[in-house]
């Protein structure tokens, strides 16, 4: 079953004079349960790619099917719901609200999808558990380590049980050690929940360790491996 299908996909950018292009027909296809990496160098379309999974940006032209959702077909609010019920999002600079625990950045977004209090303390305390940061739930941002903040921030994509979690360069502010153990528990999510991950990012560590790498560049898909992750 395809957790991703993209065809044609077509953004266009001006930049000075020069009308560019960020995504350049781009045709992906991605099954329910894969860990694949988008790689390439800044201004390949990594990022734009990303955002076009997620709806967070229109397209000039192509169809966008997530979750089974046509994502060019919907409104402003249907995207918003999409992305409340179906994805999760981690990104490099983790994104957490500051003056709430790190339980209240977990149960924020189960709050927007209106579950009970009940429901989400229960369900943000044992994703926290999950990734590793049980004794720590009342401590605020700015008390934590960077790795720590950004296990938060995956607590946070994956308590409202997305079908897909998109990552911008997640790895980009963490030292070795603190990367390393992301990688461990994005692929252990994987494999306990089936979880669908598509990564953006430079980090060798990452593509080293992901089992589908596609690399970009001026817009375009130019290779498509799969691998055995490194261990």
């Amino acid at each position: 079953m395809s957790a991703i299908q993209c065809r044609k996909l077509l953004k266009q950018f001006v930049q000075g004079e020069q009308l560019v292009r960020g995504l350049d027909e781009v045709d992906l296809e991605v099954e329910a349960g894969e860990f694949v990496c988008l790689s390439g160098p800044s201004g390949s379309g990594k990022t734009t790619l990303l955002n076009a999974l997620g709806g967070l940006d229109s397209l000039d032209a192509g169809q966008v099917q997530v979750a089974g959702q046509q994502v060019e077909q919907l409104s402003k609010n249907q995207r918003a719901k999409l992305r409340l019920t179906n994805i999760g999002f981690v990104f490099q600079a983790y994104n957490l609200i500051p003056v709430l625990s790190a339980l209240e950045n977990v149960e924020f977004v189960m709050q927007l999808q209106g579950r009970s209090k009940q429901e989400r303390r229960e369900k943000a305390l044992a994703v926290l558990a999950e990734v590793g940061l049980q004794g720590l739930e009342a401590r605020r941002p700015s008390q934590l380590s960077g790795g720590q903040q950004q296990r938060v921030a995956v607590a946070r994509a994956i308590a409202s049980e997305p079908d897909l979690v998109l990552a911008d360069e997640p790895t980009a502010n963490l030292d070795s050690a603190s990367a390393s153990q992301l990688i461990d528990l994005f692929l252990q999510l994987n494999a306990k929940h089936g979880l669908t991950f598509v990564i953006a990012t430079h980090d060798q560590r990452v593509m080293q360790r992901c089992r589908r790498l596609i690399t970009m560049q001026d817009g375009k898909i130019i290779a498509d491996v799969r691998q055995d992750a490194a261990a």
